[in-house]
Order: C-alpha cells, then sequence, then structure tokens
C-alpha cells in the first residue's frame, strides 16, 4: 500500500488491485453532506434517499478523469411520492435535490420502501466530458431495494462493467453521515456484451466482488476508521494495493445572478414579460440551494 495520509471524510479515495484487474472508489461524506441537506428542511425519510444519492454521485463522479468534467444523476418517476431526485458532481464539487409530495409521503410511514417513493422510475446517469469529447448517457430502471442496485444496472447495461457498491447511511439527532465503496473489473480489451458475462465469472473479479460484499456499515460509518484502513482490512492479502487521494468534497451549488442572467437572455421578450413580477423583477429559485435571486432584464 502506497504512504499517504489518511483520509476520513469530505475526500474521495481511488484505489487499484493491480493484480486483480480491479479499480475502487471509497468516501465518507460528513460537513458536506449536512450543507447540502441544510438547503431543505427534509423529512427522515427523503434525507435518507438523498445522502444515498449524494454518495453515488461522489462515486461515480470520482470516476471522471478530467476535473471540469461532470456527472449528473436524475431519477424520475410515472405519477410516484418522489416527483424528481437530481444530484451532480463536478471537480469535487456536489450538489442534490428532491422534489416530492409531503402528503403522500406522510401516509407510507416511518420506513417506505424504494418502490413505495418511486413507483415506475428510472435513473439517468449522464456524463458530459471536458475539452469538447461529448455527453453520453445512460438510463435504467429503479428496481431493487437500493439506488446502489440501479447504478449498478447502469454499469451492467450501458458500460458492460462489472461493479460493485454497498452504501451505508446514519441519521441521528439531526446529523447524518453517508458513506459509500465502489469496485470494478477493469476494462480488459474484449468488445461486446460477451466481455461483460466473461469477466462477470472471471475468477478475479468473483474475489474481488466476495471480498468487497464483506464490508459491513458500521466499518463504513466509523469516524475512527480511515478510508485507507478499510481498503486494507478488506484487501490486505493482495501484494499490492494502490491508493491515490482524490478530490476534496464541497457543496457546489453554482448559482448566481449572472447565471441565470446569462439563461433568461436567450428567452423571447414575450416570455421573459410573462416572468416579471409587479415590480418588473423575474424571482428565480434554486432548488439546490433554496437561495432567490431577483434578475432585471
Amino acid at each position: 500500500m502506497t504512504d499517504t495520509a489518511e483520509t476520513f471524510a469530505d475526500r474521495l479515495l481511488h484505489f487499484t488491485l493491480q493484480d486483480r484487474d480491479a479499480r475502487g472508489r471509497i468516501v465518507r461524506l460528513d460537513d458536506v453532506l449536512s450543507a447540502v441537506l441544510s438547503a431543505h428542511d427534509y423529512p427522515p425519510a427523503i434525507m435518507h434517499l438523498l445522502a444515498e444519492a449524494l454518495v453515488l454521485s461522489a462515486l461515480v463522479g470520482g470516476l471522471l478523469k478530467q476535473d471540469d468534467g461532470q456527472m449528473t444523476m436524475q431519477a424520475q418517476t410515472d405519477g410516484g411520492v418522489i416527483k424528481l431526485l437530481a444530484c451532480d458532481y463536478r471537480g469535487g464539487e456536489l450538489r442534490g435535490y428532491v422534489d416530492y409530495d409531503a402528503d403522500r409521503l406522510a401516509e407510507l410511514g416511518a420506513n417506505p420502501s424504494l418502490y413505495a417513493l418511486f413507483g415506475k422510475a428510472y435513473l439517468a446517469i449522464t456524463f458530459d466530458r471536458a475539452d469538447g469529447q461529448g455527453r453520453y448517457q445512460g438510463i435504467v430502471p429503479i428496481e431493487g431495494d437500493t439506488l446502489a442496485a440501479a447504478c449498478e444496472s447502469y454499469f451492467f447495461q450501458s458500460e458492460q462493467v462489472p461493479t460493485l457498491i454497498r452504501l451505508a447511511v446514519r441519521a441521528d439527532a439531526g446529523n447524518c453521515t453517508a458513506a459509500g465503496l465502489l469496485v470494478q473489473h477493469l476494462p480488459d480489451g474484449e468488445e461486446g456484451r460477451e466481455r461483460l458475462h466473461a469477466r462477470l465469472d472471471h475468477p478475479e473479479w468473483e474475489h474481488v466482488s466476495i471480498i468487497a460484499s464483506s464490508l459491513r456499515h458500521e466499518e463504513l460509518l466509523d469516524p475512527e476508521i480511515s478510508m485507507e484502513a478499510i481498503v486494507w482490512r478488506l484487501f490486505h492479502e493482495e501484494p499490492e494495493i494502490r491508493v491515490r487521494p482524490g478530490a476534496g468534497l464541497s457543496r457546489g451549488c453554482r448559482c448566481s445572478i449572472e447565471h441565470y442572467e446569462t439563461v433568461l437572455k436567450k428567452f423571447p421578450q414575450a416570455e421573459l414579460g410573462e416572468m416579471r413580477d409587479t415590480d418588473g423583477i423575474i424571482r428565480v429559485d434554486c432548488a439546490f440551494c433554496s437561495r432567490k435571486f431577483p434578475i432585471s432584464l
């Protein structure tokens, strides 16, 4: 294992198992999670869901090679309690928001299932790559018990990369901590869906996935255990583990008056007139940070 300062929270840790053709990301969210969640008075079920989504955004977004690339995760439903779940990651900046029907949520009780919240829904993961390399997107149904399962399906179906994800969330006394592990089998040069099936049965991936699955929620969330220590506990029998600190994480709502002015200037004057209030001001609400911006155009 390479020497590095220990990583406990609000920073990604990248690791590679060279002899197993596997790579991974691990993260624990603390202050950055509190900052994102504080924008709205979310009930416990929605807080838990958004915490999971933010961990996933950090793990999946951390796969981007360019710091100025962006990963966006959106879940939309057809008549579900959750109207919209949206998160994105760019260069270590995280933001997220959930729009939901409060009355219908109250009818579900304290611990609603994922299906109860979403019903029939789809998860879209979009990568906007830097330097004009374009955008690509995968869309998968939200099935199973967790958002992590939907993300695993995304990599399975859209990228043909075997992926295992483990998430943990703890909320108590108004505080929320969340953490996660993502491990993947590296591409090996084969083509098409046959490549995926071959790697899923590959003994190296089978070994890595079994070991990674043994990670307990308590370990992921324990503030006294560093990310490096968790990786070492899991894979200490490997000949070599390469670790590399990733981006430091922060709440990254990118809203500003200048940004909204640029967007609004693209609208016809007739539509802008309909947006103005009696004072002639267009008032824009940012769902991510819950701030309001008065725009004079």
